[in-house]
């Protein structure tokens, strides 16, 4: 007998409650082989507990996995003197799929304006949005790599100049003349066009 095996002795799950035994040896060792044995057994069942409630098939898989992932970070919570394993995981699914009816609920309350997304955008609007797009990349192809790297993780990083100086190995100067060459060329780019 391991040391795992002793330590399920004293968890009070019962020797005939097999996914009582899968649930101690995750909480117990994060034993993988012991949840994937759980998950073949359980992952059809709650699947078509809430498929009878009306969810749909797609929801419902993904509902079995939630439910079987929550198993996993939450296994050291399971206390059989309070109930069986199988409850337990039912009561998860059945609570997951309250959160999910609950959030499906909020959205179909929001104003309609809020949750079918914006309406689409005249043809002469994205022309023009394209045509500034492509000329912005064509300036920014012109830049320097390394002028490229401190625009990048300035702006689409948010990284401060002192930030972006550590992150490269570089002086702050530098970063600090880098980026107003940079900011230099796109100006001279953009008032010639």
């Amino acid at each position: 007998m391991d040391e795992d095996d002793r330590h399920l002795e004293t968890t009070g799950v019962a020797p005939t409650d097999n996914a009582g035994l899968l649930i101690a040896r995750i909480a117990i060792s994060r034993d993988r082989e012991a949840y994937a044995r759980l998950f073949c057994l359980f992952a059809p069942k709650v699947k078509a507990f809430v498929m009878r409630q009306g969810m749909g098939f797609q929801a419902a898989e993904d509902l079995a996995q939630d439910t079987l992932l929550t198993v996993w970070r939450k296994a050291e919570l399971f206390d059989p003197a309070k109930a069986g394993a199988s409850t337990w995981i039912y009561t998860i699914a059945r609570n997951l799929r309250i959160d999910a009816i609950r959030k499906a609920t909020r959205v179909r309350d929001l104003p309609e304006d809020l949750w079918q997304g914006e309406p689409a955008k005249p043809a002469d609007e994205q022309v023009i949005e394209h045509q500034v797009q492509e000329s912005v990349s064509r300036a920014f192809d012109r830049l320097s790599e390394e002028q490229k790297t401190i625009l990048r993780l300035s702006y689409y990083e948010g990284l401060s100049q002192a930030e972006i100086a550590s992150a490269q190995s570089i002086p702050l100067g530098t970063v600090k003349s880098r980026m107003r060459l940079a900011i230099a060329r796109l100006r001279t780019h953009f008032t010639k066009a």
